[in-house]
């Protein structure tokens, strides 16, 4: 690996940790939240915001940027922790979730700045991803939409529907990510509805697949930088992560799909990521100037809010 690839590698991991931290402080001081597909999607994000999409902070409606579509709503946290990191909203406002009144909800809304969509009815994301692709090629624009869903809504019939819509229309301007992380609310994926095998249904489907390891930063952006978009077929990249990753006693537990920490776990939690920040900061200075301007090293510089929010 390039000392180029690998100083970007580490800043897009820092970048994630503190973001992941951003989330954890959220759900905690507003005692509500879907942490555990959060934590698992946050590389994910990180590596689209940060490497791949055009975009710009100061420009949030410009015509030719690259559309985010998060169709997995219900984890916003992570959604809202990277839309601060990069600009687009103020990282205070981020103590406001679950406040009443505050400008950021429980599923995305486009009130805030870089919400492409108002999402959470699972199933739809794709659709409505499908449908920007088709009126970016109508217009003859060259910006391109990325979907992320969860593996729990792949039990959606809207989504297959979309999907044969994508391949009939040659979209190979839009990218469909699946967060495979095995579990819903009620479960493992394979108890409640059998996806597999998946690859090969959408590839009969017509549409070029990628297996991932989804929390892994630098195969997320091989495989990014890989992606032809001339191949008149849109893209799946099914990124196999862990539910409530980055968090050893969340991780592969089915409960913290929607789980609270309390305040002992809260504290374990912060200091596994604290100790990842560490470690990657100090492995940052050898690489000099930095490239992004992500969260300051010590983002948890406001009170966090422990009594009742509702």
């Amino acid at each position: 690996m390039s000392q180029a690839k690998q100083r970007n590698t580490i800043e897009l991991q820092l970048q994630a940790e503190k973001i992941r931290k951003r989330v954890v402080e959220m759900i905690f001081s507003s005692k509500s939240g879907h942490i555990g597909g959060s934590l698992s999607s946050i590389e994910i994000e990180t590596a689209l915001y940060f490497h791949v999409m055009n975009i710009d902070p100061a420009n949030p409606k410009k015509e030719d940027r690259d559309r985010f579509i998060l169709s997995k709503g219900h984890s916003v946290e992570a959604l809202y922790s990277v839309l601060a990191a990069r600009g687009f909203i103020e990282d205070g406002v981020l103590n406001t979730y679950g406040q009443y009144k505050s400008l950021l909800e429980g599923h995305p809304t486009k009130k805030v700045s870089g919400v492409e969509h108002n999402s959470g009815a699972l199933g739809h994301g794709l659709s409505v991803g499908v449908g920007v692709a088709i009126a970016a090629k109508m217009d003859k624009k060259t910006f391109r939409t990325y979907v992320l869903m969860g593996d729990g809504e792949q039990g959606e019939g809207s989504v297959y529907e979309a999907a044969i819509s994508a391949s009939h229309y040659q979209l190979d301007n839009l990218v469909a990510i699946i967060d495979r992380n095995e579990l819903q609310i009620s479960g493992m994926t394979e108890e409640v509805m059998s996806l597999e095998p998946m690859r090969e249904r959408w590839e009969a489907f017509g549409w070029e697949v990628f297996n991932v390891e989804g929390n892994e930063i630098t195969v997320l952006i091989d495989v990014f930088d890989k992606l032809d978009y001339n191949n008149k077929k849109p893209k799946l990249i099914i990124a196999f992560t862990t539910k409530g990753c980055g968090i050893s006693f969340m991780e592969k537990v089915a409960s913290w799909h929607h789980g609270v920490v309390n305040k002992e776990q809260y504290k374990d939690a912060i200091n596994e990521i604290n100790e990842r920040i560490r470690n990657l900061i100090e492995r940052n200075k050898e690489y000099g100037e930095k490239k992004y301007h992500p969260l300051p090293e010590d983002v948890h510089r406001h009170p966090v809010r422990t009594g009742k929010t509702r």
